[in-house]
C-alpha cells in the first residue's frame, strides 16, 4: 500500500476533481456541482492523499450519535486495487466524533468486498454494520 494521508479538513477537497469522478460514476451520474457543493457540506468528508495530491473522497451522513450512511466512496482509477479505499472507509469508522454510532449503512454494486473486510453484511441491496458502541 502506498503511504497515503487521510485528512478530514475539507478545505483540501480538490472539488472540481471529486465531483468530476462522482457525476461520472453510476451512482452519481446527472448530479450537479451544486448538488456536491450541499452533500459535502452537510455530511463529514473525507480526503485520501499520496504526495500531497488527492487519489480519494467519501463522506459519512449521520447523526454523529446513533446512525451513519457511507456515501460518495470513491478512489481515483490510477490508485485503485492498493487498499486506499479500505483506509479512507476505516478512517470513517473510526472517526472520533462518530465512536457511539452502532447503525452503518451504504449501497453498492460492485464493491461488497471491500465493506465485507470491516464486517459489513449484505442486507438486500444494501450492506449493514452494527457494532456496540463505546462509552
Amino acid at each position: 500500500m502506498p503511504d497515503c494521508e487521510i485528512s478530514f479538513d475539507i478545505s483540501r477537497i480538490d472539488f472540481r476533481s471529486t465531483s468530476d469522478l462522482l457525476t461520472a460514476s453510476y451512482w452519481g451520474s446527472g448530479r450537479s456541482d451544486e448538488l456536491h457543493r450541499r452533500a459535502f457540506a452537510h455530511s463529514l468528508c473525507v480526503g485520501a492523499y499520496i504526495d500531497g495530491n488527492q487519489v480519494g473522497f467519501g463522506r459519512v451522513i449521520t447523526d454523529r450519535t446513533v446512525f451513519a450512511y457511507l456515501a460518495d466512496i470513491i478512489i481515483w482509477p490510477a490508485y485503485r486495487g492498493q487498499g486506499i479505499g479500505l483506509r479512507l472507509v476505516r478512517a470513517l469508522i473510526d472517526h472520533p466524533d462518530l465512536r457511539t454510532v452502532i447503525h452503518w449503512s451504504l449501497s453498492t454494486n460492485d464493491a461488497h468486498g471491500l465493506y465485507e473486510k470491516l464486517g459489513f453484511r449484505r442486507d438486500g441491496r444494501y450492506m449493514r454494520l452494527e457494532r456496540v458502541p463505546e462509552a
